[in-house]
């Protein structure tokens, strides 16, 4: 973005202290990320933005949004008053995108919402100028920034939109009035907050709320929850999965080690996406769908989902210190994603004696069910197929007391929440060179570390 502070004030209707044709050239709101000609917004959260005005002008900051009424206004920074930083960061991403005018795409679903954007991005990116959302940043001030991020001869934008309340998507989809939306599934994440997955179909519906009159709604077919929900939609509408009322299905589907590859009804072409998993495929199908709104054609799309490039720390392969293959899948974690990255995990073919070793970290935000739905993944769990289970944190006491009628004890781990480094030490012990491990939790638990230390 490049904008003098008059026109941001006027954006935002705010009072500029100091020299209004400063020239705003970025937004931070980290002031240790701040440069040269920009401007920072001091957020309220555990700790007050204010206080590291001084940090952020050390850093080149030109500019400072101010909470009226906050004490110790600076005086050596240009000054924008404002009644609050959050809401104005809002204003001012709604006015730049209006500015922009780009074509915009927004994505959410319970599960595969990163891996879906940056599929899609990749896809567009054949023929069009593309910016994304970073990493997952897709809440009230994700996706602010990412807009803000954006170059001005940026043509589609493609956010990721991500909620835990019922509300928080109706905000985003007002802030951006999407052009294209994508759900890619309804899952039990955030069910804490949310009651059930009913209410989560409701609050992922919310991105709807504000697409334009001629965009359309883009959803996985195979969830009942999505399809009665959607018949309420006038706009145009696309649904993707596995099954044969699908606008557009899987025909055929392989997984290996790194790769998986699909067909799809209605089309000669073959598709390889460099994860593995049915989840993926289903992710993909969506991709495919926005890159078929577009114009662009079957060939194409399938050469951009071959190369793409992931997020880290999604279904992401390194190599272990004794020569293991790690899948380090440790960003979240819910039900619905832990069953497709273990069924995907055991259809790995491994070596003669070797073994399949999955270590689990609580799954967070689950509510009064969380006991239920973690003892209830051990229908997942079979030692003919993932020999050694290593489960860490106070919920997976609930499958470690449910795997003790199928697993032998020398093959089940169990470890409290403070007990991450003897669990590491054990891994370390039990690993052999051609094993084969994969790790998944919530972002909570940090499992991070446990890759950090295995490779």
């Amino acid at each position: 973005m490049k904008m003098q502070l008059a026109e941001i004030a006027k954006a935002i209707n705010a009072n500029c202290e100091g020299n209004d044709q400063t020239v705003i050239t970025s937004v931070a709101f980290d002031s240790r990320k701040i440069a040269e000609g920009g401007l920072f917004v001091p957020l309220i959260s555990d700790r007050d933005g204010h206080d590291f005005v001084s940090s952020a002008i050390n850093n080149g900051a030109s500019a400072t949004l101010w909470q009226k009424g906050h004490p110790n206004k600076p005086t050596d920074i240009a000054v924008l008053e404002v009644d609050d930083p959050l809401t104005s960061m809002q204003k001012l991403a709604q006015y730049y995108l209006n500015k922009v005018n780009p074509t915009v795409v927004g994505i959410t679903g319970s599960n595969g919402k990163t891996t879906t954007k940056d599929m899609t991005a990749a896809v567009l990116a054949k023929r069009f100028n593309v910016h994304k959302t970073d990493a997952n940043f897709n809440n009230e001030i994700g996706v602010p920034m990412t807009i803000l991020d954006m170059k001005p001869n940026t043509e589609i934008l493609v956010l990721e939109m991500g909620m835990d309340h019922a509300g928080q998507l109706h905000q985003l989809s007002e802030l951006t009035h999407p052009d294209v939306t994508v759900i890619t599934m309804i899952g039990e994440a955030h069910i804490e907050f949310l009651g059930s997955r009913e209410k989560i179909a409701d609050a992922k519906m919310e991105i709807t709320d504000f697409l334009r009159e001629d965009g359309e709604l883009i959803y996985n077919g195979d969830e009942p929850l999505l399809r009665e929900r959607a018949e309420k939609i006038d706009q145009s509408k696309v649904t993707f999965g596995f099954g044969k009322n699908d606008t557009v299905y899987a025909t055929g589907f392989r997984s290996y080690k790194h790769h998986a590859t699909f067909t799809i009804n209605q089309s000669d072409c073959k598709f390889t996406i460099p994860m593995i998993g049915k989840h993926n495929v289903s992710n993909a199908l969506s991709a495919l769908c926005v890159g078929r709104h577009f114009g662009e054609s079957d060939e194409e799309i399938a050469t951009a989902l071959a190369s793409f490039t992931p997020t880290a720390n999604r279904m992401e392969w390194e190599k272990g210190d004794v020569g293991e293959d790690i899948m380090s899948d440790v960003y979240n974690s819910n039900p619905t994603a832990v069953r497709a990255v273990l069924s995907s995990f055991g259809q790995i073919q491994v070596p003669e004696g070797s073994r399949r070793i999955a270590v689990l970290g609580d799954m967070l935000e689950l509510g009064d069910r969380s006991a239920e739905l973690h003892a209830g993944l051990a229908d997942c769990l079979d030692p003919q197929v993932i020999n050694e289970v290593y489960l860490y944190g106070s919920e997976m006491k609930n499958l470690a007391d449910a795997l003790k009628e199928s697993y032998e004890p020398e093959n089940l781990h169990y470890y409290k929440k403070d007990q991450m480094q003897p669990m590491i030490a054990d891994l370390k012990n039990d690993i052999k060179p051609h094993d084969i491990v994969v790790l998944k939790g919530s972002h909570g638990m940090h499992l991070e570390k446990v890759v950090e230390r295995l490779r």
